[in-house]
């Protein structure tokens, strides 16, 4: 994105791969929930998450230990105009499908235009940015963005010529006389990756084969990895299942994200033997940002007062030490941990001059500085139950009889959305529920199951629901979807609070016409403080390491990428060894 790629071009590996890891081996992971689909690609349905990363592969491929770099992968050379107003892929000549036919032009061109019209939004925005793409050549391909550059003031998005390289590619000539979009459960999208769907059982399991004849298996960027020759995907009815199922060895590892959990659960007789390990591993990420997220499309969320007041009355410190003993630190903002998170105190310099020109539009706190709320630690949390009470009084809130009512008669009482299985958060909303009533409102849990959380989510048919949004070190256009104003109606979308801060829109314009990274990072940093000052999200614990219980027969190798346990890692350069 900015600068030059680290690796030289006659790289033997990636940096955080081992060579000469043995091929082999078998490994198990655990999935809450269930299935009812193996196309990644379309809305309709739930897949296993983890599919889309395993199967198929884009022209270029990320490596996980530089903020945003791309190198070779389907596609053998890559240039761009100066401007980055379009961009040219050559593909290898030996680039085929699982089934042994080879990836053509024409078949990336389909892939484009089936994803930017049929497929899941995640594809959408970009197909929109492309004036035209077409062939060059028998290998050769170019496409060319609509975003202005020589118009004066405007600078073209860079990151398009980037993004252009990570759509995944799919075979045409599968779809001939089908619906994409209305595919059946039958109908898995042939995909270019090391790995093909071998046997599943619709929401219990998934078993994966590593494909003998992957065409990319003497690539400099894939030596090394993908290295097990099966992966199976077991589906459990939640948290605590899924755990027991570790415990008795169905499963080969599991992720632990609780500080505490990972101190006191993980003494079972298959870690005291070693036959189970623990690793720890580190990364220099943002936080992102995991809580409870608020729908402000409507009352009482659409008012930052009652918002500021929800925040008041999470009792952090008290929930933080209640669930994983103090031992995790608190996201304070989207980007904290990171240097792209906003900065202690008033905007200044750089930050400040994107963001004075919206004024009095900003979310109250943004240029002068905000912070979360911070409780004395006790169950009790009366000084900040003080102040919720003194917001939702100036927002038109009044105790009467026993419950907080607004000027019409009617009573505070909202939703909570959860996906069965999501132990954790159940706990944390118990005892959120309980500093509420306090307050005069009423909080009702509505737990559901895959199928009907999905929907529910596409439709922003929640009050209230458990979030989680990982970000990197190179925001790029995913932040539209996240937090744009376009899509904040978008049904599927993935602005759940309904966000439309016209100040968040233009940080994203200016963070996406960055010439530099010194711009950059002020773009992002002012974001920042609009997405934190808004206050639509409650913030828990950071996920500062990625914690991996698993069987002592698999191994990782000693450097570890900068982004640590993201996809990329875990499983693909992990190998099995006795």
């Amino acid at each position: 994105m900015y600068g030059a790629p680290t690796l030289p071009h006659d790289f033997v590996s990636l940096p955080y791969a081992n060579p000469d890891a043995p091929k082999g081996g078998r490994v198990v992971f655990g999935n809450t929930g269930g299935f009812n689909t193996l196309n990644p690609f379309t809305l309709k349905g739930t897949p296993p998450w983890q599919w889309r990363f395993w199967g198929y592969e884009a022209l270029m491929g990320r490596s996980w230990d530089e903020p945003f770099t791309l190198y070779g992968l389907l596609a053998e050379s890559v240039r761009t105009a100066p401007d980055r107003s379009w961009v040219e892929f050559t593909l290898r000549p030996e680039a085929r499908f699982a089934d042994g036919t080879p990836v053509t032009v024409e078949d990336v061109i389909w892939s484009y235009e089936t994803l930017g019209t049929k497929g899941h939004l995640r594809y959408r925005g970009f197909w929109k940015k492309i004036s035209e793409i077409r062939a060059t050549g028998p290998r050769s391909l170019r496409i060319t963005f609509n975003e202005p550059g020589n118009e004066p003031g405007n600078e073209p998005d860079r990151e398009l010529a980037l993004i252009a390289g990570m759509r995944p590619i799919l075979k045409k000539a599968q779809w001939r006389d089908k619906d994409f979009a209305a595919g059946t459960l039958e109908d898995i999208p042939i995909g270019t990756g090391a790995y093909v769907v071998q046997d599943y059982e619709i929401g219990r399991h998934v078993t994966l084969r590593r494909n003998p004849e992957y065409w990319g298996r003497d690539l400099a960027f894939r030596r090394g990895t993908q290295n097990f020759d099966e992966m199976r995907i077991e589906f459990f009815g939640d948290a605590t299942v899924l755990f027991e199922a570790f415990k008795a060895g169905e499963l080969t590892l599991k992720r632990e994200s609780n500080a505490e959990k990972w101190a006191r659960q993980y003494d079972f007789p298959a870690v005291a033997r070693g036959d189970v390990m623990k690793s720890e591993i580190p990364h220099l990420r943002p936080s992102g940002m995991t809580g409870l997220v608020m729908n402000a499309r409507h009352a009482p969320f659409d008012d930052w007062r009652v918002r500021e007041a929800m925040l008041l009355a999470f009792n952090f410190e008290y929930i933080n030490d209640t669930m994983t003993g103090g031992a995790q630190a608190r996201i304070t903002s989207y980007y904290s941990g990171s240097e792209l998170a906003m900065l202690p105190g008033p905007a200044s310099g750089r930050v400040r001059a994107l963001l004075e020109p919206f004024g009095d539009d900003l979310p109250p706190g943004t240029l002068e500085g905000y912070t979360l709320p911070v409780s004395d630690g006790t169950a009790r949390n009366r000084r900040n139950l003080r102040r919720a009470v003194a917001l939702l009084e100036s927002a038109g809130w009044q105790v009467v009889d026993g419950q907080l009512r607004n000027q019409t008669g009617e009573p505070f009482a909202f939703q909570v959305l959860l996906r069965k299985g999501n132990g954790d958060m159940g706990s944390v909303i118990d005892i959120y529920a309980r500093a509420l009533e306090r307050l005069g409102i009423a909080v009702l849990v509505d737990s559901v199951d895959d199928a009907q959380y999905t929907a529910r989510i596409a439709g922003f048919d929640f009050d209230m629901t458990s979030f989680r949004r990982d970000l990197s070190l190179s925001p790029g256009n995913e932040q539209r979807l996240y937090w744009g104003s376009d899509g904040a109606d978008t049904p599927g979308g993935r602005n759940l609070m309904g966000m439309t801060e016209p100040a968040v829109d233009a940080m994203i314009d200016a963070m996406l016409t960055s010439q530099d990274r010194q711009d950059f990072t002020a773009a992002v940093r002012a974001l920042d403080r609009v997405l934190t000052a808004g206050r639509y999200v409650i913030p828990i614990w950071k996920f500062d390491v990625g914690r991996i219980a698993h069987d002592r027969h698999l191994h990782f190798p000693d450097h570890l990428p900068i982004y640590g346990d993201r996809p990329g890692f875990m499983p693909d350069v992990w190998w099995y060894q006795d």
